[in-house]
């Protein structure tokens, strides 16, 4: 079992910046790779972003391209979430999730952490 708390979230203008955080516990040893999910009211959940836990590629939605950036620290077992230029279409629940190797899908998810960017 993997543990995930995110943290960051908060209340933004339009164009603003937001840090989220995700520190990973448990059996951490097994992780392929991380992600961020987010689910706007009323809509289904999409993917945001991910990294995988050996090696530097990362790989973007659409909508956040040239805005997001993710990053990790594997030392602290933490994934980041850099959310620049922020839009009110960014307002959602922002879940961070790990995918053990060998899956292919994302198995564990945290809380959630909430982002509302205001116009």
């Amino acid at each position: 079992q993997v543990q995930l708390v995110e943290s960051g979230g908060g209340l933004v203008q339009t164009g603003g910046s937001l840090r989220l955080s995700c520190a990973a516990s448990g059996r951490t040893v097994n992780m392929n790779a991380m992600g961020w999910f987010r689910q706007a009211p009323g809509k289904e959940r999409e993917f945001v972003a991910a990294i995988p836990w050996s090696g530097s590629s990362t790989y973007y939605a659409d909508s956040v391209k040239g805005r997001f950036t993710i990053s990790k620290d594997n030392a602290q077992n933490t994934v980041y979430l850099q959310m620049n230029n922020l839009k009110p279409e960014d307002t959602a629940l922002y879940y961070c999730a790990v995918q053990p190797d060998g899956t292919g899908r994302f198995d564990y998810w945290g809380q959630g952490t909430r982002v509302t960017v205001s116009s």
